[in-house]
């Protein structure tokens, strides 16, 4: 080898004991780090996400940096596969009328909810989730799971966010036309507790894009990846990925790359720091 590369025998032993630099330690030290924030998101995380782990860990490193060093080591995030529309809006049930307009930016907790119901594969057959978001964290603070698409899935997610967030003021509650959303009896309880209701308009997946959002990172981080051979362990991984992982760990380019209850408890600190 050193006679192809014309260098001296005593100069490669020389390179060879020679220690790198500090800033070749540097790197490699990094790249430990990055590779453990990737995989501890379970190969979720693109550079954004890691960047914000590291500096949360206290590294004083750029975002292009780190996106540099996973570039040249191919670590890169999953890529989101397309999600099919499920909601079936060809019911006799009244339709509210769109009062969310698209307005997802919102100030404090238990203003405005959001759900929608997506469904999982599995060797048994399908399971179907229902979830409710609040807009405020993107926390998911109410979800139910069910071999049946039906009106009582949707209420046990929402009786599950009504037990734990127990809002006290006005909440607004937004969906898509669903008959299961639009049922006699989802809009009683909604009426019991005082929570006004929204609905997307006609085949328009936009209205409601911060809950198809979490069903899409839901789908490319877990579904899409994982052959279920049972309904129940696709229930125990969903529950997994949404309480665990979802809500308290994965971290949210909308919420300053906090995850859900971070910005939840940040934005609680925020009059006592005043």
């Amino acid at each position: 080898m050193c006679q192809v590369l014309e260098v001296t025998r005593s100069g490669f032993y020389a390179w060879r004991r020679r220690p790198h630099g500090p800033r070749t330690r540097e790197t490699e030290q990094l790249l430990v780090a990055i590779r453990a924030s990737w995989e501890a998101s379970r190969r979720r995380y693109g550079s954004p996400r890691v960047h914000a782990d590291l500096r949360a860990q206290g590294w004083r490193v750029s975002r292009k940096r780190v996106e540099r060093i996973m570039r040249e080591n191919g670590i890169k995030a999953r890529r989101r596969q397309r999600r099919r529309n499920t909601t079936d809006s060809k019911h006799r049930h009244p339709v509210a009328p769109n009062v969310l307009a698209r307005q997802f930016a919102v100030d404090a907790p238990n203003v405005v909810w959001a759900g929608d119901i997506t469904y999982i594969w599995t060797r048994q057959g399908w399971l179907y989730l229902a979830a409710i978001l609040d807009l405020f964290s993107r926390r998911v603070v109410g979800w139910a799971m069910s071999e049946r698409v039906d009106t009582q899935l949707t209420l046990d997610a929402m009786n599950m966010a009504l037990a734990r967030r127990q809002p006290d003021g006005a909440l607004l509650h937004h969906s898509d036309r669903g008959c299961q959303y639009a049922a006699q009896r989802y809009r009683d309880l909604l009426t019991a507790h005082g929570v006004t209701q929204s609905m997307s308009r006609k085949g328009d997946c936009y209205d409601n894009a911060v809950v198809e959002s979490f069903f899409g990172t839901l789908k490319n981080e877990l579904v899409h990846l994982v052959d279920f051979p049972t309904r129940d362990a696709a229930r125990r991984a969903l529950f997994q990925f949404i309480e665990v992982f979802y809500n308290r760990r994965r971290r949210h380019s909308a919420l300053g790359y906090l995850s859900p209850v971070q910005y939840e408890k940040a934005m609680e600190e925020l009059p006592q720091a005043a």
